[in-house]
């Protein structure tokens, strides 16, 4: 079992300048406040939820599993970068309605795309965006929002920024738990978004939180996901815990599967570009004072270059994380008050 380990790391941050359990089907399926702190210090005592080791035989068969299909699809040369209003992130938006409908969320209002608009860095003309979002009740009201950006930078001279780890990666996660929630109910309702042009400034995100479409009170948490499938160190972070430290003794029950570490930290302000509070979505959440983690790599040769292709991602340490977010979600939804 891999150990919990205090983040030391002095690795500057992408967004900085832009803006058991065991492997479950989905993997395998191709078709707060002081008293909600008190109430988390206290569950965590209770004891370590019992969760069995990961099955090694799935991480020899990648190619079977259904997140990492969505990754490539996302990722291919035919979404063109998936540059806000541009055919290949129409293509990008089209997948994922599908897959929205095909896994059964249900839409959060009239339909799954939330629309607002947005002004580019350097212009000053307003652009449409599109937010995706759906739903899995739970039995309580009481909302944890599950998010990835589906949007990257496009092609820029001919060469296609196919953003497979920034941020196809979390896309492909969050839809595996949305599976997997579909089959085994949470106990609080959770909404899974999609965010568009988070690499204009977190502009989905921030339009979301303006503009929610339920009570802010419902919301405990946003659990955000952004670059989760490439990492030499076999190293997954999960930052907030300085901010929401309640929140730590319920991450640290989660069993990693082998040879994998989830680490602690990225989140302090004295790190400066190394602290990712406000370095992705889960910075609009942040500002408007609601809750987080973030789930994320550290930067690597990869990161907003043309090489994030979907050859690039190291598929073993992404199932794994996908994995660990899982139970993450797991712990934090059986935990949290109702």
């Amino acid at each position: 079992m891999a150990p919990f380990l205090e983040s030391k790391a002095k690795t500057g941050r992408r967004k900085a300048s832009l803006g058991r359990i065991p492997i479950f089907p989905y993997l395998l399926d191709m078709n707060l406040s002081r008293s909600l702190s008190t109430f988390l210090l206290a569950s965590a005592s209770v004891g370590t939820l019992s969760l069995t080791s990961c099955a090694q035989d799935v991480y020899q068969q990648p190619k079977q599993s259904q997140a990492l299909r969505d990754v490539e699809i996302l990722a291919a040369d035919s979404m063109g970068g998936r540059l806000p209003n541009t055919p290949g992130h129409a293509k990008a938006q089209q997948y994922l309605l599908q897959r929205f409908k095909s896994i059964g969320l249900r839409p959060v209002g009239a339909q799954y795309q939330h629309s607002f608009t947005f002004t580019q860095r350097n212009s000053t003309t307003p652009q449409p965006g599109v937010n995706l979002v759906g739903l899995i009740q739970g039995k309580s009201e009481k909302v944890i929002v599950v998010s990835a950006h589906y949007d990257h930078v496009g092609t820029r001279n001919g060469k296609i920024y196919n953003g497979a780890d920034d941020d196809a990666s979390g896309i492909g996660a969050i839809l595996a738990l949305a599976t997997h929630f579909q089959k085994q109910k949470p106990q609080h309702t959770l909404v899974f978004v999609a965010f568009d042009a988070e690499e204009q400034g977190l502009q989905g995100s921030k339009a979301f939180v303006a503009n929610l479409p339920f009570a802010k009170e419902r919301i405990l948490l946003n659990v955000n996901l952004d670059m989760v499938s490439i990492s030499e160190k076999n190293e997954l972070y999960a930052a907030g815990t300085y901010h929401h430290p309640a929140f730590k003794p319920l991450l640290e029950q989660v069993k990693v599967p082998e040879g994998f570490n989830l680490r602690f930290g990225h989140d302090r302000p004295e790190q400066g570009p190394d602290d990712w509070t406000k370095q992705s979505d889960h910075g609009s959440f942040h500002a408007a004072q609601i809750p987080f983690i973030y789930f994320g790599v550290e930067d690597h040769p990869h990161y907003h270059q043309e090489t994030d292709e979907f050859k690039n991602i190291h598929q073993a340490f992404y199932l794994k994380a996908v994995e660990t977010i899982l139970q993450a979600v797991q712990v934090l939804d059986k935990q949290l008050p109702m």
